[in-house]
């Protein structure tokens, strides 16, 4: 019997990610609660044992002997306690055995909710001191199942079950059962309940920690990722300015031979990746940011609007624009300023010669 109430107090601990001496404390504290009230006003005389490296577990009564019929709970006639214990004595005690079936089932059942309460708590607890750090940060986890239908991928981290869902991955990416994937801790929802970890592929600032974890000189703080726009699984445009005029910021990023850009693109299953150069000059910063296309000319609005209009050679203007205008939106998003982008010379459009009367 003892073999399996261990068993079944490891499966309980390791479903709910609690470790065993916080668990025995709390299963003690729910029996204990159950046999006084089987039991009252036996507080001070009821001991329960719960080893789970001997594989004890013993409950019982400490009950004082007497020579006549008992008038407490917690006494015991000295015939009966020679039953237990031959060398019992009166005015002596002996340990009472309990058995759990005699609590009735308002005594287990009241157990099985107190321990439920308690691993509600320390579950919660764990989720919140495991993750409570991890907010805003990059993580390592591992695919454990793909679900066909909805898409949603169930991954592991530090034994605990994370959901991926279909609109914070990377638009046609595919999952594999092991696969070792970088997701980014967006937050912890329902922290006073069942907290839930929300984690994302998709978003800008996976990016981010991307490169802290590739480019030391990021990690370091010599080079600043001062801005990032993304559209996953197509383009990412990041900002990066150096703090010291001997390190070069973009090429820091990109590494020798292409190392660490190449890294992070692998990471995001090829994803294009451009990295500029951030300027404190608006106009400047703006042509950067229309990369790879040329610019020749940026005119920025006066006052707060944060709008402006960039000229560039007609044979770029597609390029500035890109598909379904994505080049451009990256931009706008990476610089904060509405771009109206031009060609260089405006073409005519030839109208038909009007007929002669």
């Amino acid at each position: 019997m003892n073999n399996g109430f261990f068993e079944a107090l490891s499966l309980l601990g390791s479903e709910n990610s609690v470790d065993t001496e916080v668990l025995v404390e709390k299963v003690k504290s729910a029996l204990l609660k159950a046999i006084k009230k089987a039991y009252p006003d036996c507080e001070e005389y009821i001991r329960v044992n719960i080893d789970p490296v001997s594989r004890r577990f013993d409950m019982y009564l400490m009950r004082t002997v007497v020579d006549d019929q008992p008038t407490y709970y917690n006494e015991i006639n000295i015939d009966e306690a020679r039953t237990i214990d031959p060398r019992a004595y009166v005015g002596g005690t002996v340990e009472y055995p309990l058995d759990a079936a005699k609590f009735g089932r308002a005594a287990a059942q009241s157990a099985k909710q107190s321990i439920k309460g308690d691993l509600r708590e320390i579950s919660r607890e764990n989720i919140l001191n495991q993750f409570g750090e991890k907010e805003n940060e990059c993580i390592s986890a591992v695919v454990s199942q793909v679900e066909p239908g909805s898409g949603t991928v169930t991954v592991v981290y530090d034994k605990t079950e994370l959901y991926l869902f279909r609109n914070e991955q990377i638009p046609g990416e595919r999952f594999r059962e092991g696969q070792q994937i970088k997701v980014f801790v967006t937050g912890i929802a329902n922290k006073a309940k069942k907290p839930i970890i929300k984690i994302s592929r998709a978003h800008r600032d996976l990016v981010k920690r991307l490169f802290e974890l590739e480019v030391p000189e990021i990690y370091d703080g010599i080079v600043e990722i001062k801005s990032i726009s993304r559209e996953a699984g197509a383009r990412t445009k990041v900002a990066v300015w150096s703090a010291d005029p001997n390190v070069d910021a973009v090429g820091a990023c990109i590494g020798p031979k292409r190392t660490r850009i190449q890294a992070v693109v692998n990471e995001l299953n090829g994803e294009k990746i451009d990295i500029i150069n951030y300027s404190e000059d608006p106009a400047e910063f703006i042509a950067k940011a229309l990369a790879p296309a040329k610019v020749i000319k940026v005119d920025v609005a006066e006052g707060e609007s944060k709008e402006c209009t960039v000229v560039v050679p007609n044979d770029q203007l597609s390029l500035a624009i890109g598909n379904r205008g994505q080049n451009a939106k990256l931009a706008a998003k990476l610089t904060g300023y509405k771009i109206d982008i031009k060609p260089e010379f405006e073409i005519p459009i030839k109208g038909l010669e009007p007929e002669a009367e």
